[in-house]
């Protein structure tokens, strides 16, 4: 059984047990989250699409929080003695998926 779900503006596949990393959620680590807006849904064979989302949820528990990999970002215009470099990291959360309900 697996569920493909919306979270953070992103889609993900999940199913049972997986851990997820996805965009810094609210919460601390050990609390559970429920994601509501789940776009479809495959159980054996039969798959139940949403027109946009299906009834069920999808419940899991905030394993940690973390900081992705540095971005670099560098801006220059030639001839012109411009220069800019930025760094970025993405605030991110590692779930862990308990049901698909």
């Amino acid at each position: 059984m697996y569920a493909i779900v919306k979270i953070g503006g992103h889609q993900y596949k999940v199913e049972k047990g997986d851990n997820v990393t996805v965009y810094r959620l609210e919460g601390n680590a050990g609390d559970a989250v429920e994601f509501s807006e789940v776009l479809m849904v495959s159980d054996n064979g039969s798959i139940e699409i949403g027109a946009p989302t299906v009834s069920k949820k999808v419940s899991a528990k905030i394993v940690e929080h973390l900081r992705g990999d540095k971005v670099i970002v560098f801006k220059k215009k030639r001839r012109k003695g411009y220069k800019v470099k930025n760094g970025h990291r993405q605030d991110l959360t590692t779930i862990s998926i308990e049901a698909i309900a």
